[in-house]
């Protein structure tokens, strides 16, 4: 029976180490999911900043007077720009931060401020595959530690639990 444990303790612990090392795969996806949404926002961005201009007007003046319009899809159109520079401000610090961040402090830096529009786009196209970088190789080898550790462990307390002596039921007399 033993065997079979660690059998099955290193073919989950390969389960495992393969799980694991997609976490560096998807966040290296995301990031470039991360760059292309940046670089249209700023291109929209900067289209609306040489219309703006082309009025004589700075980027604030002209999404003001948008919102102020009377006209609802012109007041629409000036909220919608605001909230494009805004996004496009986080996302460049939150680009550059990851730029910044070492290898497992992407993951980390992803899952905790990521942006959820990017997130879900990079996880819709997401493929899987076997991440050579240094990242990778680690990421997989904790997962395969971790899931084959965790089985023995279990087993090793299962088993321990099974050689326990049981009380006997005293004879009656």
């Amino acid at each position: 029976m033993p065997g079979i444990v660690r059998v099955v303790a290193v073919g989950l612990g390969l389960v495992g180490g393969v799980v694991a090392s997609q976490g560096p795969e998807y966040s290296q996806q995301y990031r470039q999911r991360l760059g292309g949404a940046v670089d249209e926002l700023r291109r929209v961005v900067a289209r609306f900043d040489a219309d703006a201009q082309a009025q004589g007007v700075s980027r604030d003046s002209a999404i003001l007077r948008l919102r102020g319009n009377a006209d609802d899809l012109a007041s629409r159109q000036g909220a919608a720009m605001q909230a494009n520079v805004e996004r496009l401000s986080r996302l460049e610090a939150h680009r550059n931060a990851m730029m910044e961040a070492g290898p497992f402090a992407r993951v980390a830096l992803m899952l905790r401020d990521g942006d959820q529009d990017v997130m879900e786009s990079a996880y819709r196209d997401f493929e899987p595959a076997v991440p050579v970088t240094e990242e990778g190789i680690l990421s997989a080898a904790a997962g395969f530690v971790a899931i084959w550790g965790g089985v023995l462990l279990l087993a090793g307390f299962l088993r321990s639990l099974a050689r326990r002596p049981r009380p006997r039921p005293e004879a009656r007399a």
